[in-house]
């Protein structure tokens, strides 16, 4: 069986003191896919932000621990660093900052965390470049300022490349379907599952089966008011095609 990557125990959590979630409880080891669903304002954005260590999130009840470590008493940098990567839904824009020099100064740091070799820019240039290659992306996209100017589409794929530099454990993706179309999403998704590490997790939040037929799933997940209720396979997801939640959360 493979190692355990994460592990919620009891995580009760609020914003506002409005309370979002519930004893929430989920497993997650190496190499596995999990996807959450359920209707909106159920706190599946909630768990991602809580997991990335968003400050506005205040932790009641419960623990996190992540490859063995108490996620929640880790920076949001060093959660980066020691291998967690969020995907936002609607990735930031950083005018005069291209993307070349955010992905270069992102892994830097990350090796320098590690105690590994900084690369300098034209060392740098190569690795990317074997990644621009794999996602199919041109060059001249790292001299354009960071999601600045970028379709929907090119700021789910900057995403991803960040993704690959920074090769994490676990990856979450919030909803990064979005918006797109069923080419982008084919693209986006045969990226992750093509170039993901060997052994790394996905959580996926998502509320459009259809990313499902390129991220096949070892487990679904349906949340419903801060909580899991129920878990399965892909028949879940039929359940919930011909079902809708109403019937889940009677």
């Amino acid at each position: 069986m493979n190692n355990l990557l994460l592990k919620i125990e009891n995580l009760e959590a609020s914003i506002n003191n409005k309370k979002i979630l519930k004893k929430f409880n989920l497993e997650i080891r190496e190499n596995e896919i999990h996807v959450i669903m359920g209707p909106n304002g159920s706190g599946k954005s909630t768990l991602s932000k809580i997991l990335a260590g968003h400050p506005s999130y205040a932790i009641e009840k419960g623990t996190i621990k992540f490859s063995e470590q108490n996620l929640l008493e880790m920076s949001a940098e060093v959660r980066s660093h020691e291998g967690l990567f969020l995907a936002f839904q609607y990735p930031i824009e950083i005018a005069g900052v291209t993307n070349y020099d955010f992905l270069r100064i992102a892994y830097n740091e990350k090796q320098k965390y590690l105690k590994k070799e900084e690369l300098d820019p034209l060392q740098f240039m190569e690795v990317i470049q074997i990644f621009l290659d794999k996602l199919k992306m041109k060059a001249e996209f790292l001299n354009r300022n960071l999601n600045e100017g970028f379709s929907g589409g090119e700021k789910k794929r900057n995403e991803i490349l960040q993704m690959l530099v920074l090769q994490p454990k676990l990856i979450i993706l919030d909803e990064i379907d979005s918006g797109l179309d069923v080419d982008a999403i084919k693209i986006i998704c045969e990226g992750i599952r093509k170039n993901r590490e060997i052994n790394s997790s996905l959580i996926v939040i998502t509320h459009y089966p259809r990313i499902l037929n390129y991220l096949i799933p070892n487990y679904v997940h349906i949340m419903i008011d801060g909580k899991i209720v129920k878990s399965g396979n892909m028949e879940l997801v039929n359940y919930l095609e011909e079902k809708g939640y109403e019937e889940l959360n009677s």
